[in-house]
Parts: structure tokens; C-alpha cells; sequence
């Protein structure tokens, strides 16, 4: 039975750990720390939280009543579910900025594609309690650095603001009477009266032609909104982090102000975003917190695996175990069995060959294993006290005394 559409199986051989733990690594060495929440919260969360005019919450979202009839929805996103958890714990009132990142799968009813799934996965990391451009810099630096990290050299980085609230209604009044002008559909209209913004990322040709004259957030920032997105691009500069001016970009979810950001690959075709995020000073009052500014990014796991493909870059490898425990007749499987236990307990990652191969098999076994020892013990090794140690990437064999096995092991793989 295969899976359901729009799903797939993580499996060892598709490379899909290293490449995620690949895309935290920089947010892990700058002291985001792990969090996890549920992979369903209650609908509410996401409806005021994402924004009721995003088609993630109209079209996507796979909600379900529980046996109370409370509505609950599979997480479309993780930032919204992230947040809640900081206010319940109450981690908003101690040292700011709070810092975590997150991966796990989110869920939204999609047209399957390419690179775009209904269960999806997605690294992500969140800086809460400051607004301070110096921060935004940091978040938008950790994620070029992900890409960088796993040898991605065709990411572009889009940059801009969507203002705030000091200046954003007077530039929604602006282009709500702009697209009052246009042939637009119903349904669009309807979107435009909710949230004129979300007509911006309307990705038809027949809408986007009409709105090459549309105003420009950008080009109605306040002085406080036009100051901080500058001091963004500076520090990016020191930073030396490569950016590009993205007035139109516009985000699929409404709790984005300020600074706003995506990562392309162009070598993805019409999906070509890998990540993005913004800042969304004003999500914590939407769910009903207290003022908690914050920022940051998401970033997908399969565009990241598609745009290593389309560079051509081979994904880190999951490492594999280091020792390989080849026994050649019963007595030598009863002592290898305690052996790989042994060198486990010792820090080293070691496998065993089961099911009483012969040396052949056992020996293929050990190369497909991508270990870089095989100990390979035989009753009269057993007698005599030691084990031929063979290195399997250059095929050298030597003896080595059964008791001082593990401390020989460890010093070659340290």
C-alpha cells in the first residue's frame, strides 16, 4: 500500500537528516535552543494568528473536531505554535531575546508537486523580546549561513519591509484604491477588502500584469520603518551576507511587518522559494499574549535536497558506524555479540554481522556497512587472545590483543 498522496517515507538512503540538521547547525552554534510543539493546535491559533485572508487558513489548513467538538488543525506553519508555547511557559519574562529553533513535519491540503507536499518538512528558528535590527540581521544571516553550510552557492536572498502599523494604513488605503481600478475576480476582490496585500502575491499572470503600477510599500515606510531596514542591509553588509532589494515580495501569511525575507533557487523553477521569514512584532497580541516583538525564518527541507540536486552538490551522508564485528563460527559469535556491546559503551558506533554468514557475505556486509574497521574473530582467535583488525579502506590487516581492542579502536577514530 503506498503512502498518501502528497506524503512520502524519510528513509536512511534519501539523506534527509543530514541536510536538516545541516540547515540548524549555524542556529545551534549561535544558541538557539530546541523546542517542539504539538503537530496539532486549536484552529483558533492559526485563524488569528496566520490571517484568515491567507490561502493557508481559506484553502489548506486539515482541520478536524476532537471527541469534545473543539476544532483542532494540523500546524500549517510553526511560528504561531512556537509562540504559544513561549507565552505558556512564561519564558517571555525572563532573558531576552528568547531564542529557539524547531524541525518537523506541517500540513497543508496542497496540489502535489515537486518540492511541495501535504505533509512537509520544515527547520525553522524564532528570536523573541527585542527589536533591535542587529537581531533581524542575525536571524537573516543564520539562514544564508544554513545554505552556505551544506554547499549551496545559487540561494539568492530577497529583502524589504512591509512597514508597520505607523505606516501601513495609510499604504493600504493607497493600493486598496489602486486595485479598485482593476478586473479583478470575486474572490479577489474579497481578498483585497480582508487584506490588500495578499493580492501582491496573487502568482497569475493575468493579476500580476495588472499591478506592474501598483504602490510600493517601500516606497511608503516611516522614518522609524525606513531607518530599521536600513540599519538591516548595513549589518548585513558587515556581515557580508549578499541581499537583494524585493519591493514586491510579500509573504504568505499576514503577521509579517518590517523586515521580510526570502530564499530562492533558481534553478527550482516557479517553486523556487527554499525558505523565508520576516519579523511579526504583533503576532502575540493576535493570539492573545502581551506585546512580544519577534522574528524569524522557515526553511524547507525538500526544495533544500532539490536545489542540492539541481547544483549538482552531494547531501552530507548520515554517518554510518565506525567498527564492524565479522565472527567466523558459534564461539567467536558468542564473544562478538558482548564485543559490540562493549565498543557501544566505549562512544564507538559498531554493528555486528548476524545471521551466520559466511566470510564472504559477512566481508560485504562490512563495506556496505561504511564502517572504517571490520574486527574479524575466529575461534582460534579467541583462543589465542586477539582479532585480525582490518582497515577497510585500504584492506591493511593487523592483530591486535582482544583487551586492548576498544582503547586501539578509540585512539584511531579519535
Amino acid at each position: 500500500m503506498p503512502a498518501p498522496k502528497g506524503t512520502y517515507d524519510v528513509l536512511p538512503a534519501a539523506g534527509f537528516l543530514p541536510v536538516r540538521d545541516g540547515l540548524l547547525a549555524p542556529a545551534v552554534r549561535a544558541g538557539y535552543g530546541y523546542a517542539e510543539a504539538p503537530v496539532f493546535e486549536h484552529t483558533d491559533l492559526f485563524a488569528r494568528g496566520v490571517g484568515e485572508s491567507t490561502d493557508i487558513v481559506a484553502k489548506e489548513m486539515f482541520t478536524f473536531s476532537d471527541r469534545a467538538d473543539r476544532s483542532l488543525t494540523l500546524r500549517p506553519e510553526g511560528t504561531a505554535g512556537v509562540l504559544r508555547a513561549v507565552l505558556d511557559a512564561g519564558l517571555h519574562k525572563g532573558q531576552l531575546p528568547v531564542k529557539l529553533r524547531y524541525a518537523g513535519p506541517m500540513f497543508r491540503a496542497e496540489r502535489p508537486q515537486a518540492g511541495r507536499y501535504r505533509q512537509f518538512q520544515q527547520v525553522g528558528i524564532e528570536a523573541l523580546g527585542l527589536d533591535d535590527p542587529a537581531l533581524d540581521a542575525e536571524v537573516v544571516a543564520l539562514g544564508a549561513q544554513a545554505f552556505a553550510g551544506l554547499g549551496l552557492t545559487g540561494v539568492r536572498l530577497l529583502l524589504t519591509s512591509l512597514g508597520d502599523p505607523a505606516c501601513r494604513p495609510a499604504y493600504r488605503e493607497a493600493l486598496t484604491a489602486f486595485l479598485g481600478g482593476l478586473d479583478l475576480d470575486e474572490d479577489t476582490r474579497r481578498r483585497a477588502q480582508i487584506n490588500p496585500l495578499r493580492v501582491l502575491d496573487d502568482k497569475r499572470p493575468a493579476v500580476q500584469a495588472q499591478l506592474a503600477d501598483a504602490p510600493l510599500m517601500v516606497d511608503a515606510l516611516c522614518d522609524a520603518c525606513a531607518a530599521h531596514l536600513d540599519a538591516v542591509r548595513a549589518s548585513l553588509d558587515v556581515l557580508g551576507v549578499a541581499h537583494e532589494p524585493a519591493p514586491r515580495l510579500v509573504r504568505g501569511l499576514d503577521y509579517y511587518m518590517r523586515t521580510t525575507f526570502e530564499f530562492v533557487h533558481d534553478g527550482l523553477g516557479a517553486q523556487s522559494a527554499v525558505g523565508g521569514g520576516g519579523r511579526y512584532d504583533g503576532l502575540s497580541e493576535a493570539i492573545g499574549g502581551p506585546p512580544l516583538p519577534g522574528i524569524g525564518w522557515a526553511l524547507g527541507v525538500e526544495r533544500t535536497q532539490l536545489a542540492l540536486q539541481a547544483e549538482g552538490v552531494a547531501p552530507p551522508v548520515e554517518p554510518g558506524v565506525q567498527v564492524f564485528v565479522v565472527p567466523l563460527g558459534a564461539a567467536a559469535k558468542s564473544s562478538a555479540v558482548p564485543l559490540v556491546h562493549a565498543l557501544r559503551a566505549a562512544g564507538l558506533s559498531a554493528d555486528l554481522a548476524y545471521g551466520d554468514r559466511g566470510m564472504k557475505g559477512a566481508m560485504k556486509a562490512a563495506d556496505r556497512s561504511g564502517a572504517a574497521y571490520a574486527v574479524v574473530l575466529g575461534d582460534r582467535d579467541l583462543a589465542a587472545g586477539t582479532a585480525p583488525l582490518k582497515d577497510l579502506r585500504t584492506g591493511e590487516q593487523t592483530p591486535v590483543a582482544l583487551d586492548a581492542l576498544t582503547t586501539h579502536l578509540q585512539e584511531l577514530l579519535s
